[in-house]
């Protein structure tokens, strides 16, 4: 069992890196917390509280706490899509927390919520139906970032570099001459 405090003190550290603040309600900042403990002990990685986890790394990998959409999240509404992290104004309550619509891509989304190869042959047998099946591939390439040299393996680049805040158009895909892709 992961101890709830040490999930509070991992997003502390993580709020004051960056310069947010964790949501100023305790109640529903407790809730979070505890959902991000939940994740983790589930999925062994702690996924969004805010979001369904497919339970494959692979198809979550952009969804683990901080997600990939916390930082554009901030800056645009001033907290991101769960309102675990917020803006300096927003946690001194100069202004309401607003909701934030998803910025996750479909395709992502659908991923993650599709049934599985598992599931879905569970569900053919149960029901002697065939089920749709949608493709949960994924392609990982090298990106880089040009600003500062980090380097990172998987689908797509970063919304920011967790390095220097770099933009995701910044990212460029490395490819090595010789090796086969994907």
């Amino acid at each position: 069992m992961i101890p709830l405090e040490k999930v509070r003190q991992r997003a502390e550290s993580d709020a004051k890196t960056y310069g947010y603040y964790l949501n100023p309600d305790p109640d529903f900042l407790q809730n979070l917390l505890q959902g991000l403990k939940e994740n983790e002990e589930r999925f062994g990685y702690p996924s969004c509280p805010c979001r369904l986890a497919s339970g494959k790394l692979e198809l979550d990998r952009d969804i683990i706490c901080p997600c990939d959409y916390r930082d554009p999240d901030v800056a645009e509404f001033g907290t991101c899509y769960c309102a675990l992290y917020v803006r300096k104004d927003l946690y001194e309550g100069k202004l309401s927390i607003p909701p934030v619509p998803e910025r996750r891509p479909k395709e992502k989304q659908v991923r993650s919520y599709a049934p599985t190869t598992e599931t879905m042959t569970e569900k053919k047998t149960e029901t002697s139906a065939p089920a749709t099946e949608i493709s949960l591939q994924i392609k990982k390439k090298l990106w880089y970032c040009k600003q500062c040299g980090y380097v990172v393996f998987r689908e797509d680049p970063p919304y920011i570099c967790p390095i220097c805040k770099a933009k995701r158009e910044m990212f460029a895909e490395i490819t090595i001459l010789g090796l086969p892709q994907g």
